[in-house]
Formats: structure tokens, sequence, C-alpha cells
């Protein structure tokens, strides 16, 4: 049904019937649902039933008067946004400044012109409309993504050990997008494309994203093709469509060596530049069943030696300069015994967080981080 056609509901509030009347013959062919009340008990009671797109409230009532209703109007929640016009035998300037003050969005004297009132009318009921579809649109983005969460969650326990990570590197990159003054419009789009930064991997199969060695040739081909899949999965929905970037970007590098398209420096997308620092400080701080955890330094050494090679270096050098980047959050992993694996990397050293993930082989006793 078109959003003109629509009838709206108007709830006529006046002690005398004649008033009632007055505004009743003014309506009556004007497409409007309407109801009435004498008084202001009798308002608030029907307004909870008959759920009004707008009030005309009379101030001058015995027992309780327009004004204590409107009060009490604006502190019942189910109530409170119901827009209100006053209408009042008082034409004086503070007579409409209390009023409004009060909580009205409009205010009409009597005798009231009709015109003037009709006008004030389609005004109130235009814009709130427009207010509550934007509070549908908003309760809609809510939902949508705390399915994405829901989602993410569910992928990060696909690999057991990064449980936690998508949340983490969310958190971080916003951090970092606001250190480094991103609008905050664009933050909405950043978070949903760091959540989603690895939703192509649904796309590969157990036998290789949970592989506990080296990926041979073949494997890492199909590994390789995740931002592929990403871009596939999000581009047909249009709410997602701008948070495409890191998802399909992240393993760009900005000396022009990573997937999927060998981009280069500013060839690569701003939001994936930002994320992929993230993304490799996180994957290089956490623990893993094939090694733990990097120290502090040795973390800030990696990144800062891969300025220029895999990272903006400007972006790169604000991360090393955010605030308390180097205070790793604290979370509840259980108390398992991990299995003892060695970590092998190449001689030029990889920051894919996808190669540290899987260059791994197993190992003696200890644990050997060798570079």
């Amino acid at each position: 049904m078109n959003a003109s056609n629509v009838v709206r509901r108007i709830l006529i509030v006046d002690d005398e019937q004649s008033g009632r009347r007055a505004l009743e013959s003014m309506l009556l062919r004007q497409n409007y649902d309407l109801a009435f009340a004498a008084g202001g008990r009798e308002a608030l009671d029907l307004a909870r039933r008959f759920d009004p797109d707008l009030i005309l409230l009379d101030v001058m009532m015995p027992g309780m008067d327009g004004r204590e209703c409107l009060n009490l109007l604006r502190l019942d929640p189910r109530l409170a946004e119901i827009p209100v016009i006053l209408i009042s035998a008082l034409d004086d300037r503070s007579s409409r400044v209390a009023g409004l003050e009060a909580g009205a969005d409009g205010y009409v004297a009597k005798p009231f012109d009709r015109a003037e009132l009709r006008a004030q009318i389609s005004t109130i009921l235009r814009l709130n409309r427009y207010r509550k579809l934007h509070r549908t649109l908003d309760l809609l983005h809510q939902a949508y993504d705390e399915t994405l969460d829901g989602w993410v969650r569910a992928m990060d326990l696909r690999e057991h050990e990064l449980e936690g990570h998508s949340q983490r590197v969310t958190r971080k990159t916003l951090e970092l997008a606001r250190f480094m003054g991103v609008d905050e419009r664009q933050l909405v789009h950043i978070r949903r494309g760091a959540l989603l930064h690895d939703v192509g991997k649904i796309g590969v199969p157990d036998s290789i994203l949970r592989k506990p060695g080296p990926l041979t040739a073949e494997e890492w081909t199909i590994m390789r093709q995740h931002p592929e899949c990403a871009r596939s999965l999000l581009e047909p929905i249009a709410y997602l469509q701008p948070a495409i970037d890191i998802p399909f970007c992240h393993h760009e590098r900005w000396d022009g060596q990573g997937y999927p398209r060998g981009l280069s420096g500013e060839q690569i997308p701003w939001a994936a530049r930002i994320f992929s620092v993230v993304d490799v400080w996180d994957a290089l701080s956490s623990d893993r069943p094939y090694r733990q955890a990097w120290p502090v330094d040795r973390v800030r050494d990696y990144i800062r030696d891969s300025f220029g090679s895999a990272f903006d270096p400007d972006i790169a050098s604000a991360f090393l300069a955010l605030p308390d980047s180097w205070e790793r959050e604290e979370t509840d992993l259980a108390s398992e015994e991990i299995p003892t694996l060695r970590l092998s990397i190449p001689s030029e050293p990889s920051t894919d967080p996808d190669e540290v993930r899987y260059c791994v082989a197993p190992a003696s006793p200890e644990i050997s981080l060798s570079a």
C-alpha cells in the first residue's frame, strides 16, 4: 500500500461536545480515522488502545487539564512519541511557549483557523511518518548487524583456534580508523567489512581450512580464492556492498605481491590497508595450537620491518603509535593441553595471516619460533 493512502488515526480530546464536533466536521472528509475523549484520563486510556498518529488536545478542561495530560503522555514510554497539538482559548505568547516547552508539537488558539489547523496536522503527520520510517530502518539495521555478529561467531568456531578473532580485529580496526580521523559514517561499513573479512572461507573445504600441516600448492590455490568468494557472496546484498573492500582486498600488499589481484600502493582500498595491519597484529599476538603468541617487541619489529612492503607505511606507523594498541585483551580460553608444533617461516617473512596460520610442521617438545 502506498504510504500516502494509509489512514492516519487522530484522537480528539475536548471536554465540550461542541469542540469535539467542530474538529470532527473539519476532519471528517480528510481520510482520517477519528476517536474521541472527553477528558485527560479518558484520553490516556484511549491512547493506549487506539494507538493514534496524532492527538488534538484541548488545554482548558476540568480535572486533568491538557498540560497535565501532555506531561503524563510524555512520561509513558508507550505514548511518549505520539505528536500532540494543543488547542487553547489562550492566545498569548507565554501560553504558546509554555505549551511547546511542555512537549507539544503544535499550538492552535480558539477559535481556530481551519486552514492553519489542517496545515499543522498535515505537516506533523508527514514528519511523524518519516520519523517512524527512520526508526524502523534503524531497528532493521540493528537486526542486520546482530545477525552478522552471530554469523561471524559461527565462522570463527569453524576454526576453533580463531574463536574471538573476528570480534578482536573489528574492535581494533575501528579504534585505528578513529585514531586516523575516519568519518563516523564510514565506520559502519568498516565494522561490517572487518567482521566479514573471512566470510569467503565458507567456500574452503574443512580438509584445507583445518589442515594441521603445511598446505600444498594446489591447496594454496584453493585457499587464495576466498576473497573472490567473499565478493561473490556480498555483492548481491545491497547494504553490504560498501563493506566489500576489506573481505575482497585485505590480502593485497603494498608492494603488489598480495592476492587476489596483485594491487599495490594506493590501488588498495584504504579500509583494506587499515585492516591488514590489524589482522597481522592479531594473528601474531595470539596463541595458536601450533605456536605461542609472539612477544610484543617481536610483533612491533615485524610490523615496522614491513613498512612499504606488506603495509602502507603511514597506516602501519599510525598503528604503532595507537595508544594502548599493545595491551592484549583477556579472553576466556579453556585450559586444554595444546599440541606442540613448530612454526615454519620462510626466509622472506610473509605478513599474510593465512600463511602464518598454515605453514606449520610437527615439532620437538619445545616450540621454535625461528624467523
